[in-house]
């Protein structure tokens, strides 16, 4: 009989991460690329996908696919919905594979969605997966986060991806629905936002959505003494510089107002005796975590609300799938069997 390899995968948006008990650590761009025509298979070496940054890399020559844009998956019965579910397998069968699990291993694996995903979506996750593991769990992506910290207890969780910005509270229990929130001002928006901003004030300035996403992740920033941010772009072929400082700082600030709501929410349907140490008591994830004064800048917007505190998680690229690999890890076999079973 073979070992059993537990697997902890953050699916998310823009980037998919997995944790193996195997030791492997791994990251990969959630892009999906299907070359448009035989020359363009050539090119990438006879091969009929490629994944992640290579994708991206060889967007003109391949068929770029996004398969959890907005933090969903497509289920439509249209073309597009079929390709989006094909891409969720080919992905995930990638992103698994990087664990370089021993021939013959059994497979646990926990994989974290958004807070708040359909049940289509999470099925959709479930089947998608199911060909490559033997046994999996879908759980939402804070809780992974707050349970890879120990953060258990009369704690509000805030996970930032590219589509969706998910809320969750914990305290002590598996979260209900009625402890989590989602709202879609997260990566993507600040970069429409960012984009909408430069046309209004830079309208002769060319830029990808790529470069555009590139600027962000580089000078996002909602401190006041933010350095500036000097961009060059091209205009009409030739190169020039720009100063995008304020844009930048409007666009990354765009994502403080829903998520004090949300916060707020959370506290105030959450037991009264309970609520000021969950107010102080917040943990910041997700790749959006790196915009840099953000936690700062929820802690000034909660002020109104008597305060709050905000721990910026020191890893964000892993908390997600290092958690959901504690979930596996810590799921007694009997429940791994049961699944099994019931698949």
């Amino acid at each position: 009989m073979g070992e059993t390899v537990y697997l902890g995968i953050d699916l998310g948006t823009s980037r998919t991460s997995i944790t193996s008990s195997t030791g492997v650590r791994s990251t990969v761009w959630s892009y999906v690329g299907y070359p448009e025509d035989h020359v363009a298979q050539k090119m990438l070496g006879g091969r009929e996908v490629v994944y992640g940054e290579e994708a991206v890399e060889n967007r003109m020559s391949v068929k770029l696919v996004r398969p959890l844009a907005g933090g969903v998956v497509n289920t439509s019965e249209s073309e597009e919905g079929e390709l989006n579910r094909k891409a969720v397998k080919d992905l995930l069968e990638h992103t698994i594979s990087l664990a370089q699990a021993p021939p013959g291993s059994t497979i646990y694996a926990v994989i974290g969605a958004p807070a708040e995903a359909s049940v289509d979506s999470k099925a959709e996750i479930l089947d998608a997966a199911s060909s490559f593991v033997d046994s999996l769990i879908v759980c939402s992506e804070p809780f992974a986060v707050a349970y890879g910290l120990d953060f258990l207890r009369d704690t509000l969780v805030i996970d930032i991806g590219a589509g969706t910005t998910d809320l969750c509270r914990v305290h002590g229990t598996m979260p209900k629905p009625d402890d989590q929130r989602t709202h879609h001002v997260a990566g993507d928006a600040i970069e429409a936002k960012l984009s909408e901003l430069i046309k209004n004030q830079h309208p002769e300035a060319q830029y990808s959505i790529h470069r555009l996403r590139e600027m962000k992740e580089r000078h996002s920033s909602v401190t006041k003494n933010m350095d500036k941010a000097l961009l060059t772009m091209p205009v009409a072929g030739k190169p020039q510089e720009f100063d995008l400082t304020q844009e930048i700082f409007d666009a990354c600030y765009t994502i403080v107002p829903p998520t004090v709501a949300a916060l707020q929410e959370l506290i105030a349907t959450y037991d009264p005796d309970f609520q000021q140490k969950m107010r102080n008591n917040i943990l910041l994830g997700g790749g959006g975590s790196q915009i840099s004064g953000l936690g700062r800048a929820i802690e000034e917007a909660l002020e109104e609300y008597g305060g709050g505190r905000v721990t910026t998680v020191e890893e964000p690229q892993y908390a997600g799938s290092n958690g959901a690999l504690k979930i596996a890890l810590d799921m007694p076999e009997d429940y791994w069997k049961s699944f099994k079973d019931a698949s």
